[in-house]
C-alpha cells in the first residue's frame, strides 16, 4: 500500500487525485473542513461523485491523504531515509518534520479546521513511521522488540516532540531543538547510546516545559 498518493505510477490516477486534493484545498481557504461536502469537493475539481468514491472512502480520507502527499514530497524532495543507529539521519526527518509543521501553519492550513490537525498528525507519524521501519530493518544488529513496534513508539515521540516544540512561545529554532529531539528517540530505536544535546547553545533551555 503507498504510503501516500505520490508513490501511485498510473499517471491518470495522480491526475484525478491531485484535482481532487487541489479542490479540497481551495475549499479549505474559504470554508472549515467540517462545512465541506463532497459534493463541494467534486463540482470544484469538475470530477462526478463515483469518481471520487473511486479513489477515497470520504473526505477524512482525501484530507488525509493531501497531507500524507505534501509531507512526503518534502521527504523525497531532501532525499531523506533512516540508516539504523545514525543521529545525522535521524536529524534530517526531525528536521523536515519541524518544517513542514512550520509550514503548514504558515499557510493557514490549520486555522478554522478542527479536523485537520489530527489527520495531520497522523499522516506525519505514518511517514515518519515508514522510513524508520525500512531503515531498521536494513539494520545489522537485532532489536529488543519487531521494527514495526520500535518504529511506531519512535515516530509517535517523534511528532509529538515537534508539536511541542512548535507550541512554545517564542520558541528555539528548528536546528537548535533538532538534536535533542535525536538525544530523546534515538535510544528507543536501538542505538548504543544517546547523542550529546547542545546544552551551551543560548537557545537550549526554550525547549523545557512552560
Amino acid at each position: 500500500m503507498p504510503i501516500s498518493d505520490c508513490q501511485v505510477l498510473d499517471p491518470r490516477i495522480r491526475r484525478t487525485r491531485k484535482l481532487l486534493q487541489g479542490a479540497l484545498s481551495t475549499l479549505m481557504q474559504s470554508k472549515s473542513f467540517d462545512e465541506i461536502s463532497v459534493q463541494d469537493i467534486t463540482e470544484t475539481a469538475t470530477v462526478n461523485r463515483a469518481t471520487f468514491y473511486d479513489h477515497y472512502n470520504d473526505k477524512f480520507a482525501l484530507l488525509e491523504a493531501m497531507v500524507a502527499g505534501g509531507f512526503h514530497e518534502l521527504l523525497e524532495t531532501r532525499h531523506l531515509r533512516y540508516e539504523a543507529g545514525c543521529p545525522s539521519a535521524l536529524q534530517a526527518i526531525v528536521l523536515a518534520t519541524c518544517d513542514f509543521l512550520a509550514q503548514a501553519h504558515a499557510r493557514g492550513e490549520c486555522d478554522r479546521q478542527t479536523s485537520f490537525e489530527p489527520l495531520m498528525d497522523a499522516a506525519i507519524t505514518k511517514a515518519i513511521r515508514r522510513l524508520l521501519v525500512e531503515g531498521l530493518q536494513r539494520g545489522e544488529h537485532p532489536l529488543l522488540a519487531c521494527p514495526e513496534l520500535v518504529a511506531a513508539a519512535a515516530s509517535a515521540a517523534t511528532c509529538g516532540a515537534v508539536k511541542h516544540w512548535f507550541s512554545l512561545p517564542g520558541r528555539p529554532s528548528a536546528k537548535v531543538v533538532a538534536p535533542q529531539i535525536v538525544a530523546l528517540v534515538l535510544p528507543m530505536l536501538g542505538a548504543a547510546s544517546p547523542v550529546p544535546v547542545a546544552a551551551n547553545h543560548p537557545e537550549s533551555s526554550a525547549i523545557q516545559a512552560k
